[in-house]
């Protein structure tokens, strides 16, 4: 066997079943990581996009938007753990109103959209699942949600592994004790070649599906909007990415720009700006941050795997870690990785759309969790969540120590979240128990730690 670090790898993932377009994304990868620039976006180096087309301003510039649901599939990434709020589950399979999960919301709002096709449309839902998630979720959509299945296109497909890379040789590493954790996902922008690779693109365009929405599972504001696919379809646009406009709230996410030297659109994430350059972080300059809302023409994704099978060429983002993330002693690892967003760079005639603030909710931490659970927002029988609010959404920050984990925050808000409607901003820095029926108003912070009594109203 050679000692070249990089054909042991693609030997390693040969032996556990790699389909040609993974081992060919992952040969990319790391040629990507053999140029220490690469990937790597300088502010000076990009211009601001001045403007984007309005999701309002598409309408009636594609014909009848329902006229394409027979040909659009519903495909959410669901291969998140719940690790970040200290579960070991699905994440998707988490409450976000009471009985009522992220999963059981993304079935209600397909099933609904069914009913409103002018015309029996399958549009099907399709998970992007993870080893670690695939049979809990598949038992919770037989057992809760039987009426969704989509036959003959299967209800999930398998997002790829790879091998985590010892830091400094670049070769996989070994870790007996534990085999499994040898082994990483390559970041959502994998999407594309594992469409392939399990043969769900060939599935879905067998059947007359062309077009896929592509989002986030714990993203329940992403819902199907027919105006976006019809508009692209008609304008032989093969990508469209939803954007949002930049707040401070968004100063750590991904913005969208235009590369100087050929003025083609790219998305700049914060693991591709180079060391010192601090231009990341201001939202009034980049203004256009993506929501991970993302619409593709299966038909121009197979061209591209055709003419390449790496699939679209998207930036390489490295991941430091250690073999085992519980162990910061354990030996330090590479983990190649991709975003799926980025494909709006690499896809020639990619365009970009500004879409409201209620289609990016994205549920990350406990403090967007408790949010979403108050009364801020609600789940209407069709899934799509709904603001109660008016102005910006509530934010709020809570903890880590304390209620960082779901066990946590739910055991000091045992009665259910504060009311939130009428809040702007709720912070709450010591180990503080909620009673029933509290109402926060306006700016509130909560520093004295205790217990909050029931009905109790705090406000600035």
């Amino acid at each position: 066997m050679t000692a070249d670090p990089l054909q042991l790898a693609l030997d390693k993932l040969a032996e556990d079943g790699a389909a040609e377009p993974v081992r060919a994304a992952f040969a990319r990868r790391f040629a990507q990581l053999q140029d220490p620039d690469a990937g790597l976006l300088a502010g000076d180096a990009l211009e601001p996009v001045d403007d984007v087309p309005a999701l309002d301003d598409l309408e009636g510039q594609g014909g009848d938007p329902t006229a394409i649901l027979p040909r659009l599939a519903v495909i959410k990434l669901n291969g998140g753990l719940g690790t970040s709020m200290g579960l070991r589950g699905p994440k998707s399979l988490i409450d976000v109103k009471p009985g009522i999960t992220f999963l059981d919301a993304i079935a209600r709002q397909v099933l609904a959209l069914r009913q409103a096709a002018p015309t029996t449309a399958p549009v099907p839902l399709v998970l992007l699942d993870s080893f670690s998630t695939r049979a809990d979720t598949l038992r919770a959509l037989a057992d809760r949600h039987p009426d969704l299945a989509a036959p003959p296109i299967p209800a999930d497909f398998l997002q790829s592994r790879e091998p985590k890379l010892d830091a400094e040789t670049h070769a996989p590493i070994a870790w007996p004790r534990h085999p499994d954790l040898e082994w990483c996902p390559p970041g959502h922008g994998d999407v594309y070649v594992s469409l392939a690779a399990s043969g769900m693109l060939a599935t879905l365009l067998d059947h007359g599906i062309d077009w896929a929405f592509i989002s986030n599972s714990d993203n329940l504001g992403a819902t199907v909007d027919p105006r976006i696919p019809a508009y692209a379809d008609a304008h032989g646009i093969p990508f469209v990415m939803e954007v949002v406009r930049g707040t401070p709230a968004d100063r750590k996410g991904g913005h969208i720009a235009r590369r100087r030297d050929d003025g083609r659109l790219v998305l700049r994430e914060t693991a591709q700006t180079p060391p010192g350059d601090d231009s990341f972080t201001d939202v009034e300059r980049w203004r256009f941050y993506n929501t991970n809302n993302l619409w593709v023409d299966l038909r121009a994704l197979r061209a591209t795997l055709d003419a390449d099978p790496a699939g679209p060429a998207l930036p390489l983002i490295v991941n430091r870690k250690t073999v085992d993330p519980r162990d910061p002693a354990s030996p330090a690892v590479l983990q190649l990785e991709t975003a799926m967003g980025a494909a709006l760079g690499a896809i020639d005639g990619a365009q970009a759309v500004l879409v409201p603030r209620t289609r990016f909710a994205p549920v990350k931490t406990t403090d967007d969790l408790l949010v979403v659970r108050s009364d801020a927002y609600a789940i209407g029988d069709d899934g799509r969540v709904t603001p109660t609010f008016d102005g910006p959404p509530p934010v709020v920050s809570l903890a880590a120590k304390f209620y960082k984990s779901l066990p946590d925050m739910e055991a000091r808000f045992p009665a259910g979240p504060p009311s939130l409607r009428a809040a702007r901003s709720f912070a709450v820095t010591k180990d503080t128990t909620f009673g029933a029926d509290v109402r926060i108003i306006g700016d509130v912070s909560v520093t004295s730690g205790g217990i909050v009594p029931d009905g109790e109203t705090l406000h600035a």
